[in-house]
C-alpha cells in the first residue's frame, strides 16, 4: 500500500489538470455581455440668466383716506363696506340743512350787493352827464365814481360767498377721492365730523395693478453690478420681467415689470428695496401677502447646465456624474454645482463643454465599463426599468441651489 501512494498521488493531480483545462475552455466558450446602452446629453455652452428669489410683500398702488371737507352729522353711509367704487362716487352724506341756509343768505346777499351797484351806476351816469353840462360839481362826480367802484367790490364779496356756501354744500356729499376697494366703514350715522378730527371715515386701496416691495442685500447687488462692468455678465436687454411666488409655493399666473430700486440702503438690515408692479384684475393679489420675487439680473456667459436627473451625490454630499470618454468607456466626476434653471443644474467647474452626460442608465454601469451612448430624449417616457432604479435610490429633483 505504502508503494501505491505516489501513483495516487500523479492520478489525483491529472485529475486536477483535466478538470481545470476543461473549466477554462467553458469559460473561453462562454459569450461576453453586450456593453450597456445608455442615453447622454451633450453639454454645450449657452448664455444663463441670473435669476434671484427675493423676500416681498405686497402694496396697494394707490391708498387714500376718506376724511370730512366740512363739519357736521353724517346722516347717510351709501357704499357697502368692502366693495369697489370710482373716483367721485358718494361715500357718505353730511346733514345739508346748515349749509343749504348759508346758501340761501349769500345769494340774497348777491342781490342786495347788485342793487346797490345798480343804483350806483345810475347815480354815477347822471354825475357825468351833469359834469358835461357843467351843472354839478367835480366832487360830486368824483363821490358817485367811488361809490360804484365800492358797489362793484360788495357785488364781488356776495358772488365770493355764494361760492363757498355752494362748495360746501357740495361737501357735504363726501366722495371716493380715487378708484379702488374701499375698506370698512369707521364711522355710523348720527356721528359728529369735524375737519379738524384726526380719524378718517375709510380706507380706499386701489389694487389693480399692485405693486411688490422686495429687498435685495446690498453685497449682492454691488456685485452683481461689478460682474456686469467687468463683463463676467451680460445685461438684459428688454425690461427685466419679475414673477411673484405665492406664500404657498405656487407661481402667480400673471407677470409684472421691475419699477426701481431704492438709491439708499436700510442702515438697520443693510437691505435695498426694489419695486415690482404687477397687473391684478381678478383681486387675487391684497396687501400685507408675504411673497417671493424671482427677478432676473443679467445672463451669464457660455454657462453649462445639465438634466437634474444626471446628478449623483454621495455620502459626503459632493456632486457627482458619469461622463462618457471618446472610446466610449464610462468615467465618474466629481463636479460643482451653482444656480438651478427649469429642470436644469449649472455645473461651474469639472465638466467642459461638448462631453457626453449619461442621463439614464447609470444605475448598470460603472467607471470604465464600455457603453454604448443615444441621444438623450427628455420627451420620452422612463422605462420600467429606470423608474424601478429611481424608486430604490429615491432620486429626486433637486430645487435648491447648492
Amino acid at each position: 500500500m505504502r508503494m501505491n501512494r505516489p501513483i495516487l498521488a500523479a492520478s489525483l493531480a491529472t485529475v486536477i489538470f483535466l478538470a481545470g483545462c476543461q473549466k477554462n475552455e467553458e469559460q473561453q466558450a462562454a459569450p461576453a455581455f453586450p456593453p450597456a446602452q445608455v442615453a447622454v446629453y451633450t453639454t454645450t455652452t449657452a448664455p444663463l440668466p441670473i435669476t434671484n428669489e427675493l423676500p416681498g410683500r405686497i402694496t396697494p398702488t394707490r391708498i387714500a383716506e376718506v376724511r370730512p371737507r366740512v363739519s357736521g352729522i353724517v346722516v347717510e353711509r351709501v357704499f357697502e363696506q368692502g366693495s369697489m367704487v370710482k373716483e367721485g362716487d358718494v361715500l357718505y352724506r353730511i346733514d345739508p340743512a346748515p349749509f343749504q341756509v348759508k346758501v340761501d343768505s349769500a345769494e340774497a346777499t348777491l342781490k342786495r350787493a347788485l342793487a346797490v351797484r345798480d343804483q350806483a351806476r345810475q347815480t354815477a351816469d347822471r354825475q357825468s352827464r351833469l359834469k358835461e353840462a357843467q351843472v354839478a360839481a367835480v366832487q360830486q362826480y368824483d363821490d358817485a365814481i367811488a361809490t360804484l367802484a365800492q358797489a362793484e367790490a360788495e357785488v364781488g364779496i356776495a358772488e365770493a360767498g355764494l361760492a363757498e356756501a355752494k362748495l360746501n354744500l357740495q361737501y357735504a356729499n363726501v366722495t371716493a377721492p380715487i378708484s379702488g376697494r374701499i375698506g370698512r366703514a369707521l364711522i355710523t350715522e348720527g356721528a359728529l365730523v369735524s375737519t379738524n378730527g384726526t380719524e378718517n371715515l375709510a380706507t380706499i386701496q386701489q389694487l389693480d395693478p399692485i405693486y411688490a416691495d422686495f429687498t435685495q442685500s446690498a453685497t449682492d447687488l454691488i456685485r452683481l453690478r461689478r460682474a456686469l462692468e467687468d463683463g463676467q455678465l451680460m445685461s438684459a436687454k428688454d425690461e427685466a420681467e419679475v414673477q411673484l411666488i405665492l406664500d404657498d409655493g405656487t407661481p402667480y399666473a400673471l407677470k409684472g415689470k421691475l419699477l426701481f430700486s431704492e438709491a439708499a440702503v436700510d442702515e438697520t438690515t443693510g437691505q435695498v428695496t426694489l419695486r415690482g408692479e404687477f397687473p391684478n384684475p381678478n383681486n387675487d393679489l391684497l396687501p400685507g401677502m408675504y411673497v417671493r420675487v424671482q427677478i432676473q439680473q443679467g445672463l451669464e456667459k457660455d454657462a453649462i447646465t445639465v438634466p437634474q436627473q444626471a446628478v449623483q451625490r454621495n455620502n459626503a454630499g459632493q456632486s457627482q456624474i458619469y461622463v462618457v470618454s471618446a472610446d466610449n468607456k464610462v468615467e465618474f466626476r466629481n463636479v460643482t454645482l451653482g444656480r438651478t434653471v427649469g429642470e436644469r443644474w449649472q455645473v461651474t467647474s469639472g465638466l467642459k463643454a461638448g462631453e457626453k452626460v449619461i442621463v439614464e442608465g447609470f444605475q448598470k454601469v460603472g467607471p470604465g465599463a464600455p457603453v454604448v451612448p443615444t441621444a438623450w430624449d427628455p420627451n420620452a417616457k422612463p422605462t420600467t426599468e429606470q423608474a424601478s432604479a429611481s424608486a430604490a435610490t429615491g432620486e429626486k429633483p433637486a430645487t435648491e441651489v447648492k
